[in-house]
């Protein structure tokens, strides 16, 4: 066995992607060949890694965060021989077991006991061994009663557990996950994140890439930061989510520029604004906007309003075709999103604005930032452990019989 569960050296991907005359629907490609028979198809290369380099030793229950196309799905494929590098070289000390995203690593045509079997034959463990391990990732997974179901027929959430179950309970010496288990449901996260912990006192090594930063801090003991294809940062957990939030001011300012946000730009803000950028816990959140009009895009739009804490996890989204508000795009708009009843913990919160329709025409990212302030809604004091694990606060009490 290696002296580290793994070793990167230079690692680099590179994917070749079409930047004109794309199209996922083929009767619109057709068109566009039959309207512009002369137009080519070019090609460039987007380095999803460049030059990474670390070591991970055993014993370690890793975290690879970063933002959206930072390059942690891409790090993880590379580490778990899904897909291979452009250039570098990886070490691994010993056997993976991974669940990288909902619809791998089953076959969908086979039952839940037969995956079971297939998945442990893959690790090189024969019937008897994975025949001991049987009752305990069926207990776990809590699909006992569809065992002989094709997976084909599973719920998402089914999937993940028996996918789960089967990855962290066979004999792997590393265990990859990747953002599925956000799929489940609370008391799930909590089982998955309790038995991850315990796969890591066992000596086994786990990579974990997740947005959901409160599991990250209640599982990881290192971490890697990801950013544009690079590690910004690699060592405790503390240092990496510091870098994290800090790459949300540089975002920001970014963004601030309409060419940099992501979207197709038939439609763009004009402005995203909070009158009061510090609020308490129990008041609204007003969100002012502006919208430009356009004469290209056909039929209305609707808008979608996140806040996010700072950590990046979403913690509410207000989408507006659920209140029955549609846009007319030849129109100015101007307006404003409120949010009522929503108590906060005290901290700083970011806001995204989209402009959306089938697709999106503007998604401006931390268009906006608040800080709740630290008074509590509340009538007495307490101490920090009272509100400390919680996502938000709520208005309650207890009535006494």
């Amino acid at each position: 066995m290696l002296d580290t569960a793994i070793t990167a050296r230079d690692l680099s991907k590179t994917y070749r992607i079409q930047v004109a005359g794309h199209t996922n629907r083929i009767t619109t490609a057709i068109i566009n060949r039959i309207r512009h028979p002369l137009t080519s198809v070019h090609y460039e290369n987007f380095e999803a890694l460049r030059d990474v380099s670390f070591d991970i030793p055993w014993g370690e229950a890793v975290g690879i965060i970063g933002r959206n196309g930072a390059g942690k799905s891409t790090l993880l494929k590379l580490l778990t021989q899904v897909t291979t590098p452009t250039k570098g070289m990886i070490d691994i000390g010993g056997r993976v077991g991974s669940l990288l995203e909902v619809g791998t690593g089953f076959h969908p045509e086979l039952t839940g006991r037969e995956n079971i079997y297939l998945n442990g034959a893959l690790l090189g463990m024969g019937r008897k061994e994975i025949k001991a391990r049987f009752d305990e990732i069926v207990a776990f997974s809590e699909v006992e009663q569809f065992l002989e179901v094709p997976v084909k027929r599973y719920s998402s959430g089914m999937y993940v557990r028996l996918a789960f179950a089967v990855a962290a309970h066979l004999d792997s010496e590393i265990l990859a996950i990747d953002e599925v288990l956000a799929v489940g449901d609370a008391e799930f996260q909590r089982k998955a994140i309790m038995k991850m912990q315990q796969v890591a006192r066992d000596g086994r090594t786990v990579l974990y890439v997740s947005h959901l930063m409160n599991t990250v801090t209640s599982l990881c003991t290192s971490a890697i930061y990801l950013e544009n294809g690079t590690v910004g940062y690699q060592g405790s957990v503390d240092g990496a989510l510091e870098r994290y939030r800090d790459s949300f001011a540089d975002l920001r300012n970014k963004q601030l520029e309409p060419h940099e946000r992501w979207g197709t730009g038939e439609l763009r803000f004009k402005s995203v604004e909070m009158a009061q950028h510090s609020v308490h816990s129990a008041e609204d959140i007003v969100i002012d906007y502006r919208v430009h009009s356009s004469r290209s895009v056909i039929g209305k739009y609707f808008l979608r309003a996140r806040i996010k804490d700072m950590n990046g996890a979403e913690i509410v989204r207000c989408d507006s075709r659920l209140t029955g508000h549609w846009f007319d795009p030849t129109l100015r708009q101007e307006g404003k999103v409120r949010i009522r009843n929503l108590w906060l913990k005290p901290g700083r919160y970011t806001v995204d604005m989209w402009i959306c329709q089938a697709g999106v025409f503007d998604g401006w990212d931390y268009a906006e930032s608040f800080e709740v302030l630290p008074s509590l809604p509340y009538p007495e004091m307490a101490m920090d452990d009272a509100i400390d694990t919680a996502v938000v606060l709520a208005d309650f009490d207890y009535e006494e019989a």
